[in-house]
């Protein structure tokens, strides 16, 4: 009968475990620009890039810009038989707010508004000091852990999706006019999913345990 080993400390900070099966792997040195792979599920496990902490928390900076953005400028105008209506993000959201839906309002603006703000600040304030060679801010892990944990929450870029089908299902019932928020929230999911992709889970961990310690 199979017996588990007992990892010390040591062992168990030299070890990754791949974030989609689980697969424990040692953990190595991996020159910058390329990319380690698990054995098993082939998922990325680490990807290091030349100024990647620099690029992320500026494209977090632009995605807090562009959410500002969407939440000020008119999102949609509506022209239908004579009535003409512009709303907002924020009006979308508070035509849940009246009695038994309210609930569905408060979600609909922390889902994707709230939540993706709070990430992309957490980001900054975690990454944004080592990016110009400076120590972790106190604090920086927890941070950075939160927004890892906030990630399936913020869901601006779902939003924008549901938009556009929307849009495409009532375009024949009314003339539409796509207003600078709309364009701000298309931007904002682009900026999301650049810094997902460019963000390298691991060697962020492993930087904040190196400056911390330095």
């Amino acid at each position: 009968m199979p017996v588990a080993k007992a990892y010390t400390r040591a062992e168990l900070d030299g070890l990754v475990a791949c974030p989609a099966c689980d697969a424990l792997h040692r953990r190595v040195d991996v020159p910058v620009g390329s990319r380690s792979r698990c054995l098993r599920c082939h998922t990325v496990l680490t990807a290091p890039r030349n100024s990647a902490m620099t690029q992320i928390v500026m494209l977090a900076a632009t995605g807090v810009v562009l959410m500002v953005a969407a939440m000020v400028f008119p999102f949609l105008s509506i022209d239908a038989r004579g009535f003409s209506q512009n709303s907002s993000v924020l009006d979308a959201v508070m035509a849940f707010s009246d009695g038994i839906m309210l609930p569905l309002s408060i979600a609909t603006v922390a889902l994707i508004v709230f939540l993706p703000l709070l990430r992309l600040g957490a980001v900054i304030y975690a990454l944004a000091p080592m990016a110009i060679g400076y120590a972790p801010a106190k604090g920086a892990a927890r941070a950075f852990r939160l927004a890892q944990a906030l990630k399936p929450w913020a869901m601006a870029e779902i939003f924008i999706i549901g938009v556009a089908v929307a849009l495409v299902k009532i375009a024949g019932l009314a003339t539409l006019t796509i207003g600078p928020a709309f364009w701000a929230f298309a931007a904002l999911a682009l900026v999301m999913a650049l810094k997902d992709t460019l963000m390298c889970r691991l060697t962020v961990w492993k930087t904040l345990e190196q400056r911390r310690l330095s």
